[in-house]
């Protein structure tokens, strides 16, 4: 048995990913990457940068995406809630402009895996939560692009929290879906 179990989604290759967990009384322990055993659920990634954010309640980051250089991402939660978003951009795919969704926390400790092509985002819905992400491609701030959360076209039904959203400035600004060309995304179909 792999330490690794992978749960397809609504979109083929958005998978929620869940680690072998070995606890006892003393707590507990886990790998949360292994190159050999993602291989063999068909994540087959170059991971080349990792990240980490803490944000409290409320604070809805996306949905981001990078043109000429997508970053595919493995996303998971180290201590929080947070509801995490995907959503294809790739034309010609046949869940274009779909989007799914995963609550992740410290509690699940589900992880999250985001092809190349997909913008992405989430909500936290704990008083606070750090989020931490592998990527397949280095940050370019010259190479960034974004949808608006609450774009009519994608639809995404983001979970209700108490008080309100705490979006970015730029988060605010975002073209819609349907104002955007996506052919950078076409090279990560198939």
């Amino acid at each position: 048995m792999g330490k690794f179990k992978a749960i397809k989604t609504s979109i083929p290759g958005v998978l929620v990913i869940e680690p072998t967990v070995f606890g006892d009384k003393r707590g507990y322990f886990m790998e949360t990457y292994s190159k050999k055993d993602f291989e063999e659920l068909g994540i087959r990634d170059e991971f080349v940068q990792d990240n980490q954010s803490k944000s409290h309640k409320g604070v809805l980051r996306g949905l981001h995406f990078q043109k000429q250089h997508s970053q595919g991402k493995l996303v998971r939660v180290i201590s929080g809630e947070v509801y995490d978003v995907a959503v294809d951009c790739r034309p010609g795919s046949e869940t274009f402009g779909k989007w799914v969704g995963a609550t992740l926390s410290a509690e699940n400790k589900r992880m999250f895996y985001i092809p190349q092509g997909f913008a992405h985002g989430f909500v936290v819905l704990s008083d606070e939560a750090e989020f931490t992400y592998k990527c397949t491609d280095f940050y370019d701030p010259t190479d960034e692009g974004g949808i608006p959360w609450n774009d009519a076209d994608i639809g995404v039904e983001w979970p209700k929290v108490d008080g309100e959203w705490l979006l970015s400035e730029k988060d605010k600004l975002h073209p819609s879906f349907r104002e955007q060309n996506f052919d950078y995304f076409k090279k990560w179909l198939g």
